[in-house]
């Protein structure tokens, strides 16, 4: 535990242990993430298996970095259709209002 109040946890990854400081609550943040890390190395690691260290990592994290752009991209547009709808129905109340 650090001085600060942060706490350090170690996350193994590819047989290296990795101390990394969590902020107080975003232990269980990490904890998913490095979950998600594992995943998708096992996932890599199945469709490329002679794949290796730093090029299995730097594979799965471009994988996970790819899904994340998709997810962003999808968000965006749902965000947009929402944004629509609200100024559609904002339109109707103000006409609904002029009209008396």
């Amino acid at each position: 535990m650090s001085i600060d109040g942060d706490a350090v946890k170690v996350v193994s990854i590819l047989g290296n242990d990795y101390s990394i400081k969590a902020p107080v609550g975003e232990e269980h943040t990490l904890r998913e993430a490095a979950v998600m890390l594992k995943s998708a190395l096992a996932d890599t690691k199945r469709k490329y298996p002679t794949l290796i260290g730093d090029k299995l990592l730097v594979l799965a994290a471009l994988n996970l970095c790819s899904q994340q752009i998709e997810l962003k991209r999808q968000h965006n547009k749902e965000l947009n259709r929402y944004q629509e709808q609200v100024s559609a129905t904002v339109e109707v109340i103000a006409k609904t209002i002029a009209q008396g």
